[in-house]
């Protein structure tokens, strides 16, 4: 007998939730074949098979709570899925009827409970929904990539909000529960509120100079790197320049110590259809535009596509949030702690500005800086935006390290 545990979630991570089961006692599994779905306060985790043979039994069923090494199933290395059931002679004279029987269930169960949930709460018809799984069962992560390519049939969801039978406000709401990365996203946010002495400044940067740059050179950095020249590696390289001269923003608050970080470690903030992540570039001071640009789109569409390992989250010591992508004009973003930073970008929109004397029209975005005061002080964090401002308007000072 094999046993089936918990496999290490990653660092501070201690526990998950059971999501779904794509096996059942008596069922035959195959080497590396996934048994069921973890879901942790950041990622889905998958646990295969660690033997083939016959899934013997099922301990932790879906919904429960379990910790890391926690015992998951057993599993009868190298029997078969005859074995059991030649066990119930009665039957073995009716085998016509008994495989209907048993298929029946395997339609009603094709899709991951997690997957029909997903698509449920976001109107998402699953039957559309091109499956992945084993015998074409539809994945979580299957729901995920159609609700980031959306088809042009969905007809069905008004019928779900139709006129309400009778006046009573409890039949018109709906009670759902947070899933583990919205319940960890509440208790962080709220615990940087309540930790930090966060403090927001302002600024506002013309957006000429990149934008004359990348159009410039788009073609041939996508010719030369095979990626898009966006903003975000301009946003990343003014960021970790005004870092070095800054270093308390890119430093944090342990116990009665301040740890300096000699590096940068830039958490780009995601948006995906199951709440905010950060992935973390590491080491983006060292990195071309080029790299940046890889990194951003490689981890975002991992993490659109719900598939971040814990590693890739974990370790930034600084955050760059872009709320210009949903059209937010002006915010102050939260803090992610430990970190004492984090950059808010917005929407760029043409202003008159004057410019020597004379008004002009001018692509402009405003900046967000929120800032740990415990540890930054308001001089640092003005110089901070200001150096970031300033590499931005005249991308060429970040060539000069100036």
């Amino acid at each position: 007998m094999t046993e089936v545990r918990v496999p290490t979630l990653g660092e501070s991570v201690t526990e998950a939730t059971v999501a779904t089961w794509f096996k059942q006692p008596g069922d035959a599994v195959a080497v590396d074949e996934m048994l069921c779905e973890l879901e942790t306060d950041k990622v889905t985790v998958e646990v295969p098979s660690p033997v083939a043979g016959v899934l013997s039994e099922i301990v932790a069923a879906e919904g429960e709570t379990v910790g890391v090494d926690a015992l998951l199933a057993s599993i009868t290395e190298g029997a078969t899925a005859d074995a059991p059931a030649a066990g119930p002679a009665p039957t073995a004279e009716k085998p016509t009827p008994e495989k209907p029987s048993e298929q029946a269930p395997e339609t009603d169960a094709k899709n991951a409970p997690s997957a029909e949930k997903l698509a449920a709460d976001n109107n998402v018809d699953i039957a559309n929904v091109a499956g992945s799984g084993r015998d074409g069962r539809v994945m979580k992560g299957d729901v995920l990539s159609a609700m980031n390519n959306p088809q042009p049939v969905v007809a069905s969801a008004p019928k779900a909000a139709s006129a309400p039978r009778s006046d009573d406000n409890a039949d018109r709401e709906e009670r759902v529960k947070m899933t583990r990365l919205r319940q960890t996203i509440a208790r962080r946010l709220k615990e940087s509120q309540n930790t930090a002495a966060m403090l927001t400044t302002y600024n506002e940067v013309d957006m000429s100079a990149v934008m004359d740059l990348r159009n410039e050179y788009k073609e041939l950095f996508m010719k030369k790197h095979g990626v898009k020249l966006g903003f975000m590696s301009f946003f990343t390289k003014a960021c970790c320049h005004a870092l070095k001269e800054i270093p308390e923003v890119n430093a944090e608050i342990d116990g009665t110590d301040v740890v300096y970080k000699n590096y940068v470690n830039m958490g780009i903030a995601t948006g995906t259809p199951t709440g905010l992540v950060v992935p973390v570039i590491r080491d983006a001071d060292s990195l071309s535009f080029a790299q940046i640009e890889k990194a951003i789109a490689e981890k975002g569409a991992r993490a659109r596509d719900g598939k971040l390992g814990m590693d890739e989250m974990q370790g930034g010591s600084f955050t760059i949030s872009n709320g210009g992508v949903y059209g937010s004009l002006m915010s102050s973003p939260i803090l992610n702690p430990p970190q004492s930073g984090i950059l808010g970008m917005h929407s760029i929109q043409k202003r008159a500005v004057v410019v020597n004397d004379e008004i002009v029209i001018r692509p402009m975005m405003y900046l967000a800086l929120s800032y740990d005061h415990r540890i930054v002080d308001g001089k640092g964090a003005v110089t901070f935006l200001v150096r970031v401002k300033e590499a931005l308007e005249d991308p060429r000072r970040l060539l000069m390290d100036l």
